[in-house]
């Protein structure tokens, strides 16, 4: 596998992706919009370039992209606290990016789409040579069609953290497989320096570093499956960096705002509370079964479940859709663990644990799609299914036509993920 190879696959998804995605988002503009705008947006970050250079890109800034760029424009002030619930790697790039350029908010925002575009390229770029050497070159290609047509791939390209986390959680296990466990340390760093979850890199970091596979040292035979196949060694210590970026932003907390864990103090401002992840599952099967009675109902009224924001009809549709890509995360969890490395499951397991164990209210699993797009072990093992059985182009195709459906609620203002 040559690195001319990697880049080349890698650029042409994400150019055939992320323009089919600017279309569809220039077409969606022009259609009706929820009166969540009036709400949330901050025309002065999301609309500074003007005329076409609005058109192109403002409808892709929607929801977190304003508080990404509200941070990356004045940081946490003392009077917002809500801000403290997004971790400072991204918003720190694009302000770095932005001042590089002139410092004015259309440098902000440009540097934002700039960064998003950078990283999602240098993820696709390492996750080509991660299949190439886990699975061979065959499914690399396959790998990456599938994330990027996933219907919550158009993050990726947006000012969101997502191809950020994306590119970090990546590089540290491309870092490990290969032996390079400084940067394996490094990368994890910074992935928890992006989002919380971030620090969950060191559960299959340790495993890559106990059972494998790893390139740089032949494995040790053990008496049995759970004695680990290589010695513990200095380089170890790399992976007690994992954590680094979350304490960092801790310390950081502490020092500006008396509170070194604001970031999970605050997520009750966002609807959001541990509940683990039974309470979280039972309460997504209760609400997408009160959706399907709201459905099965044909009217808006009375309304069966805990309202929240906008059309019953709409709130009970999207809790069908959450339902059903927690039952395809699970589906694929079991794949990896099938498939893959242990690693590679152990790493999905503690994340979607994660994810369905701080339900939000009427709509339990709320951003889940969002937070499944960046768990890449997934598309590892479609990809291997799929090349086996001939489908990877129909499931490209099932994707794209959800992630049109997707794009075209976002610009309009309608949460999706």
């Amino acid at each position: 596998m040559s690195g001319s190879e990697s880049l080349r696959v890698a650029w042409r998804a994400l150019l055939w992706s992320r323009l089919a995605i600017l279309v569809v988002a220039a077409i969606a503009a022009a259609g009706p919009v929820a009166t969540n705008a009036a709400r949330f947006d901050d025309p002065a970050l999301t609309q500074p370039l003007g005329g076409a250079g609005d058109a192109l890109l403002s409808p892709l800034v929607r929801w977190d992209s304003v508080w990404f760029l509200r941070v990356a424009d004045s940081g946490y002030p003392a009077d917002e606290r809500a801000r403290a619930a997004f971790f400072p790697l991204y918003p720190l790039l694009v302000r770095g990016g932005g001042e590089l350029v002139g410092g004015s908010r259309t440098a902000l925002l440009l540097s934002a789409f700039g960064i998003s575009l950078a990283a999602l390229l240098g993820a696709l770029v390492l996750l080509y040579r991660l299949v190439a050497v886990e699975l061979g070159s065959r499914f690399a290609g396959p790998t990456l069609a599938l994330t990027c047509a996933f219907p919550a791939s158009f993050f990726f390209g947006a000012p969101y953290s997502e191809s950020l986390f994306l590119l970090t959680s990546i590089g540290a296990f491309y870092a490990a497989r290969t032996g390079h466990w400084a940067w394996a340390g490094l990368a994890a760093a910074a992935a928890s320096g992006t989002r919380a979850a971030g620090v969950l890199l060191l559960i299959p970091l340790g495993l890559m570093y106990l059972y494998g596979p790893r390139a740089n040292r032949p494995a040790t035979p053990g008496p049995a499956a759970l004695v680990p196949r290589h010695r513990l060694a200095p380089d170890a210590l790399w992976l007690a960096l994992a954590p680094a970026g979350l304490l960092a932003y801790a310390a950081y907390l502490a020092a500006a705002h008396g509170d070194a864990w604001l970031f999970a103090s605050v997520q009750n401002l966002w609807g959001r509370e541990l509940a683990g992840p039974l309470v979280g599952v039972r309460d997504a099967f209760v609400a997408a079964f009160e959706g399907a009675r709201q459905l099965a109902h044909g009217s808006r009224e009375p309304v069966f479940f805990d309202r929240a924001g906008g059309d019953p009809f709409r709130v009970a549709g999207t809790n069908l859709m959450l339902l059903a890509t927690l039952g395809f995360s699970v589906w694929a969890t079991v794949g990896v663990l099938r498939r893959l490395p242990i690693a590679y499951g152990a790493y999905l397991l503690a994340a979607l644990l994660l994810a369905v164990s701080y339900p939000v209210g009427p709509q339990p699993l709320m951003s889940l799609p969002r937070f499944v797009a960046v768990l890449f072990p997934i598309f590892m093992w479609l990809a291997l299914v799929c090349e086996r059985r001939g489908a990877t182009r129909r499931v490209v195709g099932a994707f794209a036509v959800v992630l049109g459906g997707f794009v075209t609620q976002y610009v309009g203002w309608w949460f999706v993920a």
